[in-house]
């Protein structure tokens, strides 16, 4: 980074001017990213950084407004980002926006960071907030994340957010299934996996694809029917009408629903069959009116499914708007709930809220209030760029969001 002794010693000061006198680590290193320093090389500059702020902190506040004039030209053409970066397309009053975590297990600092976005926007402009926990894949539910993510939504989101559960909202998905089939844009498709995958790869249409729209409502009543079922389990599956001959083979005739027979933590066996993610987020956000989603630039695909779904069902015009965040990857810190949970399960942690542990169950415990989240979201705004911290570094900068 060019001049960065020049570039910090300024910021510092700055942030000293404004704060009685006392500059902030975290904001410091805020600002310089906007100037090119990167995430991972926080570690290798922490200790220059802080001896610029003592040395900053130890003048008198005259001596501080003396030495940033000499210094203001470094950062008047650059200066940091204060507040939200503006929402494309926003309304007053009229955003609505959510937040997805599955049933797999409670919110760690890596949610956080991301619905904080989703959640501080509809703050700004006014609408509506949902968090969705997402349950209709029967073989992953952690039965007390329910009541987790409720607890920890309310401390992250205060009032705000409305929680809304995937597995209670059934008929949703079937109803906008049965539209689809109505369409012409889905069918039910009863090749084996390995099969259509075949059919995939050389780009060619499997058998089940002409069916008509009376064969595909059977063959899906087939794969509902409970008291007398046809279809076992793997035999069929709903799919999207797409092209096979898409250039992206994640585009060919995407799956939307299949028979699961597993026990269901919240509905036991009401169900067999159960939409795919794809289905339900479409369904969810048509029926909930989403006008802007923010998601991990990871999503991408998922993205143009669900876009390609609004539009066979007429409802281009209601395309919410996507914005794409980079990945943010926290070095020496799990945050896979399956695996949290078999920690914990082996006695290796205590609970879900041990210290060491980077759940917000434990980041509740040691004291971190909500709005530590907060501004280190709106620090890292709509970026795709990808981000690499360890946890000295994550927390360092977290302490001090949380002290501002």
């Amino acid at each position: 980074m060019k001049d960065f002794k020049q570039k910090t010693c300024a910021y510092a000061l700055k942030n000293a001017i404004a704060y009685e006198g006392t500059a902030r680590m975290g904001a410091v290193i805020s600002s310089l990213f906007n100037e090119g320093l990167k995430p991972s090389e926080v570690k290798k500059y922490s200790k220059e950084i802080s001896e610029i702020i003592l040395k900053v902190n130890a003048l008198s506040k005259e001596d501080q407004e003396k030495e940033f004039k000499k210094l203001e030209k470094e950062v008047s053409h650059r200066d940091a980002r204060e507040g939200l970066p503006e929402l494309p397309g926003a309304k007053k009053g009229k955003v609505i926006m959510r937040f997805a975590p599955s049933a797999s297990g409670p919110f760690h600092i890596g949610h956080a960071l991301t619905s904080s976005l989703s959640y501080l926007f509809v703050k700004k402009y006014g609408g509506k907030f949902y968090v969705r926990i997402e349950d209709t894949n029967p073989e992953n539910i952690y039965p007390l994340a329910y009541d987790m993510i409720k607890k920890e939504s309310k401390w992250l989101f205060g009032n705000l957010a409305e929680i809304i559960i995937q597995s209670d909202r059934m008929k949703i998905y079937y109803a906008c299934a049965e539209k689809l089939i109505k369409k012409k844009t889905a069918y039910v498709c009863t090749c084996s996996q390995e099969k259509f995958k075949e059919f995939s790869d050389k780009k060619k249409e499997c058998p089940c694809r002409k069916l008509n729209v009376n064969d595909n409502m059977t063959r899906w009543k087939r794969m509902l029917s409970i008291n007398k079922p046809v279809f076992n389990e793997g035999y069929a599956v709903l799919r999207f009408k797409s092209d096979m001959k898409d250039k992206n083979p994640a585009m060919r005739d995407f799956p939307l629903a299949r028979i699961n027979l597993t026990k269901h933590a919240r509905q036991g066996n009401k169900y067999r069959v159960w939409p795919l993610m794809n289905l339900a987020v479409a369904a969810d956000d048509i029926d909930l009116k989403m006008t802007h989603i923010i998601r991990a630039k990871d999503h991408r695909d998922n993205a143009e499914r669900q876009k390609r779904m609004y539009i066979a069902l007429g409802l281009k015009s209601k395309l919410p708007w996507a914005g794409f965040l980079g990945r943010i990857h926290l070095k020496d810190m799990e945050l896979s709930s399956s695996k949290m949970r078999k920690a914990i399960e082996a006695g290796q942690y205590s609970d879900w809220d041990d210290e060491r542990l980077p759940t917000i169950a434990a980041i509740m415990k040691k004291g971190y209030k909500p709005h530590a989240f907060w501004k280190f979201a709106e620090r890292i705004g709509l970026s795709e760029n990808d981000k690499v911290m360890d946890r000295s570094e994550f927390f360092k900068l977290l302490d001090d969001f949380n002290r501002g």
